[in-house]
């Protein structure tokens, strides 16, 4: 397993997509199996509108599923080493196009419970800082085609 597959998450988070996943794993998946066959009783499949979408809703289910699976089975719980340098899990200020901004560098999977915005590794602002350290500065270029420099200020574990 490689740094890059690794997702850092905290406790809370790993925990909410544990219970998620043995929710979707289970009374999740039996509750769409028995709509499926209950829409199934009906008769005539082509123009079964409930059958159509619990199957749909299944298809999304088992998608669910399988990222929440992989995503657990390459975790890493806990706070990176406390040395300046720009990782999944720090709280980041930088200097971002000349504005200053502090956001956690993490999955989105943890966005619903901090209380920082939170910038995936893997977006351009979070690509291009990963690996940087406190006075580095790096570049990207935004969604609309404009280059932005940034400037590492501070990189701190984040203690949730």
């Amino acid at each position: 397993m490689t740094e890059t597959n690794v997702t850092w998450l905290t406790q809370e988070a790993h925990d909410r997509l544990q219970a998620e996943l043995a929710h979707l794993s289970g009374e999740g998946r039996d509750e769409i199996i028995d709509r499926i066959a209950r829409a199934r009783d009906e008769g005539d499949l082509k123009e079964n509108g409930g059958y159509h979408a619990a199957r749909e809703e299944q298809a999304k289910n088992e998608a669910r599923i399988k990222e929440l699976t992989a995503k657990l089975r390459t975790v890493r719980i806990g706070s990176p080493e406390d040395d300046g340098v720009v990782e999944p899990g720090m709280v980041v200020t930088a200097l971002v196009g000349g504005d200053e901004m502090v956001f956690l560098l993490g999955s989105r999977e943890i966005a619903d419970t901090a209380d920082i915005d939170v910038y995936s590794e893997r977006s351009p602002l979070g690509a291009a800082i990963h690996g940087k350290k406190v006075g580095e500065k790096a570049s990207y270029t935004a969604p609309n085609g404009k280059q932005i420099d940034v400037e590492v200020i501070n990189a701190k574990p984040y203690e949730g």
